[in-house]
Parts: structure tokens; C-alpha cells; sequence
């Protein structure tokens, strides 16, 4: 298990290096792709999905819902936030209204989160590498989440003592939150000098990116606890699927591409 574990991790940073230098039309489409698998893990693991069957009216209103994000995305750069997600809530809704008594509303709002949690917030990763200077604030994602989860996981085992979470997620500790918190720090301070970047900026860029990375992994834990799965899926060998790799990935990009625009 470590060994394949291990395996498919290099193959996995191997393909987030060759995507995220790439940029244009291949990140757009490595996202898009992306965004659509989690979609649906997020609802075969909610019951939007029927197990039965490959799609139903309203995952199908989310997929179109998360398309269309990209679409604006792409033709109307800087106003797809707002007109696609808005679309998306309005097709799903009409799916739930004109379908009912067939759908819960929680099935039609957890089918909404989908269009925002896997949609447009994964799409903030290809936003972000867009940017001016993109090419470089882009890394700071990484930093904030698999550097941090890396630096949190080892303080954790060596001064892991209380508890974050117990009944959530047992293993994680204030003791290592705080140890990614502070690897977050360091990694930041070391990537600024190395690029010339602003030092003070992307210290508090990688802070907050650290600390709703973390919140992002327990959400994706969670959802799991709540629906009773282990993995999101199998796509990624000893590591699950897309949501299980790349949850802290997709809180921590809006975050950092807000602040990008903000600060930087």
C-alpha cells in the first residue's frame, strides 16, 4: 500500500508540474475535467446520484451547472463568478421544482454546493495561474495546502497531544495545526526569496491558506462520516479519489487567488 501510495503521489505532483507550468487551454481543461469527476463523487457520496444509473436529472443539472461556470469563465473573464453560479442555482432549481415530489430539497441544494465547491472553486486554481505574475503566486496554493498538510502531519506525530477534532478526525492535533501553520511560514519566506517575491504578503497569503486548507479536509471528512464512506472513489491509487487528494487544494485556491488580487 505505501508503495503504491508513494507511486501514484509522484505521478500525481508529476502531472499538477506539467498542468499548472502549461497554463492556458491545458490547466482550463485538466480543471474542467477535474471539477466534473469530483461532481460526481460529491454526489454518488450525498445520494444525488443515483447508484443505479450514471446520471439523474439533477447531478445532470449540476454538470451543466459547473460547465457553464467555465464557460463564462472563458468568454467572460472576471464575470463568470457571478453569472454562471447564479445559471447553475436557476437549472437546478428548475429541475427540482418541475420534477417534484422526486427530489428532496436537500438533494437540489446539496447538488448547488457541488456547482460551487467542486465548480467554481476549483476553477480559482486556473484563475489564479491566469493572473499577472500567476505563473508564480499559483505555487503559493500548493505551499498553503500540501505543504502545510506535509508539516502538519509531522509535528503531529512528533508533539500531537490535543485533540482538534476527536470525533471528526481523531489523528489531527493542535500541536500539528500549528506545525502547518508554522511550515506554511517557512515554506513561504524560502519560495518569496527564491522568486523575489514580496516576503510580508506571501507569509499571510500562506497563513490564511494553511489555516482553510485544514478546514477544507475536515469538510471532505465530514461529508464522509455523514454518508458513511471511507473514500470518495478509487481513481487515485492509495489515495482515493479526487476529493480525498485534492480537498484542501480546492478551499485553499479562492482563497489565495482573492488575496492575490487583493495584496499582491
Amino acid at each position: 500500500m505505501f508503495k503504491t501510495r508513494l507511486l501514484s503521489g509522484i505521478i500525481l505532483i508529476a502531472a499538477a508540474l506539467l498542468t499548472v507550468i502549461s497554463g492556458g487551454y491545458v490547466l482550463f481543461f485538466t480543471c474542467l475535467a477535474l471539477s466534473m469527476i469530483a461532481a460526481g463523487e460529491f454526489y454518488l457520496a450525498t445520494g444525488v446520484r443515483p447508484e443505479d444509473r450514471p446520471f439523474g436529472k439533477l447531478d445532470a443539472a449540476g454538470y451543466i451547472g459547473i460547465a457553464l461556470v467555465y464557460l463564462f469563465l472563458l468568454l467572460l473573464p472576471g464575470k463568470a463568478q457571478a453569472l454562471g453560479i447564479v445559471l447553475a442555482f436557476l437549472i437546478i432549481m428548475f429541475v427540482y421544482v418541475f420534477s417534484y415530489p422526486k427530489y428532496e430539497y436537500s438533494k437540489a441544494f446539496n447538488a448547488f454546493i457541488a456547482v460551487v465547491y467542486t465548480g467554481f472553486m476549483f476553477s480559482c486554481l486556473y484563475q489564479t495561474r491566469m493572473l499577472d505574475k500567476g505563473s508564480v503566486h499559483v505555487w503559493l496554493i500548493f505551499i498553503s495546502a500540501w505543504g502545510s498538510d506535509t508539516c502538519a502531519y509531522c509535528a503531529g506525530m512528533l508533539f500531537g497531544k490535543h485533540k482538534m477534532a476527536p470525533v471528526l478526525s481523531p489523528k489531527k492535533t493542535w500541536e500539528g495545526a500549528a506545525g502547518g501553520i508554522a511550515g506554511s511560514v517557512i515554506l513561504a519566506v524560502i519560495y518569496a526569496l527564491i522568486m523575489k517575491g514580496p516576503v510580508i504578503q506571501y507569509i499571510i497569503i500562506c497563513i490564511a491558506g494553511a489555516v482553510i486548507s485544514m478546514v477544507g479536509d475536515l469538510f471532505a471528512s465530514a461529508v464522509k462520516r455523514n454518508t458513511g464512506i471511507k473514500d470518495y472513489g478509487k481513481l487515485i491509487p492509495g489515495h482515493g479519489g479526487i476529493l480525498d487528494r485534492f480537498d484542501s487544494i480546492i478551499f485553499t485556491a479562492p482563497v489565495i487567488y482573492f488575496l492575490s488580487l487583493l495584496i499582491l
